[in-house]
């Protein structure tokens, strides 16, 4: 159980908190702007085939109060992580997150960097990139999620299973960025000048967004939305609270 009188700010997960796919979840809205008085929030999210301007502009064209700065990516990240080491990288990316990396230095290639790449994990691709790792660069991954919720409903494949490919193609170990790092969850709550015990992350995957974010001593709430399977319950994770959805967390904090 969590004391909510100790909690000061939430990181709140996207698809599958907010909305799942591109629609809102019944409620959020209104919840997020009752959070929004009392809380510090942060948008966190792994997906990495949008810069953050386009997630921002998803939010706000649903109805979400939210300002761009609050918005946490894993793409974002990996995109500093590669400014401030000025290195150059090989990218296997969808074409709009391509477009946000232009100034990222090609040459030389000292990283592989894979996020969901959608159409773009091709043969080609996936060789040119193994063939820089066995020639000395290093792989990062910015962000390791197994699957998703698809546009049709059904779990998709996410860029995990590549890396994972990757990584046994080559011997090399990834170095992960986005969640479940918990040096992602820690950096997004720097951004609010809060300590990590003062924080409870929301989110519906309760490996990338619970654990990760218990494992770095956030407080961990699980929702039955999005991604969400009975199964999950069974893989030996406790979160400290479970709720039907985002709406149900106003019931806690009220109490």
């Amino acid at each position: 159980m969590i004391d909510f009188s100790k909690i000061k700010g939430f990181l709140l997960d996207l698809d599958g908190v907010l909305y799942i796919i591109d629609r809102p979840v019944p409620g959020a809205s209104e919840t997020l702007k009752k959070l929004k008085k009392i809380f510090t929030v942060r948008f966190i999210t792994n997906t990495t085939t949008k810069p953050r301007r386009l997630v921002y502009q998803k939010l706000k064209n649903m109805g979400f109060e939210v300002r761009e700065e609050e918005i946490f990516s894993a793409l974002e990240a990996t995109k500093q992580f590669l400014k401030e080491d000025d290195g150059g990288a090989f990218l296997i990316l969808t074409d709009e997150a391509l477009e946000d990396m232009k100034d990222i230095r090609k040459e030389p290639v000292r990283y592989v960097v894979v996020g969901d790449a959608r159409e773009n994990f091709t043969y080609s691709n996936m060789n040119r990139a193994f063939r820089y790792l066995m020639e000395g660069a290093e792989l990062v991954a910015a962000a390791k999620n197994r699957y998703f919720r698809d546009r049709d409903g059904k779990l998709s494949m996410d860029c995990g299973g590549f890396v994972v490919a990757l990584e046994f193609a080559t011997g090399k170990r990834q170095k992960l960025i986005g969640k479940p790092n918990k040096d992602f969850f820690l950096l997004a709550v720097k951004t609010m000048g809060l300590k990590p015990e003062e924080v409870a992350v929301v989110g519906d995957d309760i490996e990338s967004d619970v654990k990760g974010g218990m494992d770095a001593g956030l407080k961990g709430i699980l929702v039955k939305t999005g991604k969400f399977t009975p199964e999950d319950l069974k893989k030996g994770i406790k979160p400290d609270l479970i709720v039907e959805d985002i709406n149900q967390l106003i019931n806690y904090i009220q109490a």
